[in-house]
């Protein structure tokens, strides 16, 4: 195998890799936030939630910035496309994002319970939000983005905001939503105790069950749209050149890659596997820190499956095939892979290691006692 495209595929694992510890990182606290009006009734309960992710939320947006950096150093071309093409969702996206540190920060500055609840409603948003959006990319990336390259490799994007919120995009966003609420619903399990966990458990089971149908139904409703078929291509280590290339849409090619390597259904499987175990301890209130593990292989199981479904594709344009962005003609060089591998392989385990000792100090569930005992030391 070229060393070429051995990198192109390792990078691409590693993206992949780094999308799912966004969703699994930062999902946690996001489905904290979007449980915050449901599990909690009054300002101590309110005020036990933001404290499980008070002190975290903050490090898991390494992942984010770490993944939009891997897409922006590994795939430029990716990066271009999507952020230009995108920039309407990404600005969403950022509003609503910036909505959580606000409302970390300025919630508990004043005791007014219509400041208080001001400022949960953003936290609910800057959850709520950032999760439909990304499951709503997900299912428009699925079907194909109305972008081209012309002659000179400049790109043109046709689409609008609206568009992108299509029915089989808004159901992927929809399953997106409830995994990251059964995850955070998992988390929560694992932070706090009484009235808030077991009314945790509650949603939990419900987001659990709502996601598995919710991703059922996404498998069936991917199996009759039209996918991208890869037909020729100047190969796995030829330079990147997007035009380079002859691509096709035909009905089912995004289940083709599971008929075609049937050891791929570990993917999907994972999902459903790992979501029907959150599921089952989060009812029986047993082993919280078990209920939280299924939940993130579940999460791990829903990316793969996307992932999967798309290979070698990377972004298909649905306005011109043959513009479509796939692993093989999409990456940097041989050199600035090497360059970003040999990185990785210094800085990442540092990241882990920092963050397996962060959780280890903050382990422990937060209790009313702890708010009530010193209120200006917490959130």
């Amino acid at each position: 195998m070229p060393v070429y495209e051995v990198f192109r595929l390792l990078w691409w694992a590693l993206l992949g890799v780094l999308l799912i510890g966004i969703a699994v990182m930062d999902g946690f606290d996001m489905g904290a936030a979007i449980l915050l009006p449901v599990v909690a009734r009054n300002d101590i309960e309110r005020r036990i939630v933001i404290n499980t992710v008070g002190p975290v939320w903050e490090g898991n947006q390494v992942w984010l910035i770490l993944g939009a950096g891997a897409i922006f150093a590994a795939f430029p071309p990716l990066y271009a496309v999507a952020f230009s093409g995108f920039y309407l969702a990404m600005l969403l996206l950022l509003c609503s994002l910036i909505l959580r540190p606000v409302g970390f920060k300025f919630r508990s500055k004043l005791s007014g319970s219509g400041w208080r609840k001001t400022w949960d409603t953003a936290l609910f948003i800057g959850g709520l939000v950032p999760a439909l959006v990304f499951g709503v990319a997900f299912g428009n990336v699925l079907q194909g983005v109305p972008f081209r390259f012309d002659d000179m490799l400049r790109m043109t994007y046709t689409g609008t905001l609206w568009e992108l919120f299509n029915p089989f995009a808004l159901l992927c966003g929809l399953v997106s939503v409830a995994m990251i609420v059964i995850h955070g619903a998992t988390y929560l399990g694992c932070k706090t105790e009484g009235p808030v966990r077991e009314r945790t458990q509650r949603a939990g089971s419900i987001a659990g069950v709502a996601m598995i149908v919710l991703f059922a139904l996404g498998g069936i409703c991917a199996s009759r749209l039209d996918g991208y078929v890869l037909k020729s291509f100047a190969g796995t280590a030829a330079p990147s050149n997007p035009l380079g290339q002859r691509v096709i849409r035909e009905t089912g090619a995004l289940i083709a890659n599971y008929v075609a390597e049937p050891w791929t259904m570990v993917a999907p499987l994972l999902g459903i596997v790992g979501v029907v175990g959150a599921v089952l301890l989060v009812r029986a209130g047993r082993r919280p820190l078990l209920a939280f593990c299924c939940s993130g292989f579940a999460i791990a199981g829903v990316v793969a499956t996307a992932g999967f479904s798309l290979f070698p594709f990377m972004l298909p344009s649905s306005l011109d095939p043959n513009s479509s962005l796939t692993l093989w003609n999409a990456s940097s060089s041989l050199t600035t892979l090497i360059i970003m591998t040999i990185a990785t392989l210094v800085f990442l385990p540092v990241v882990l290691a920092y963050t397996a000792w962060a959780y280890r100090v903050l382990r422990g569930p937060v209790t009313a006692e702890e708010i009530t005992r010193d209120p200006h030391a917490v959130y």
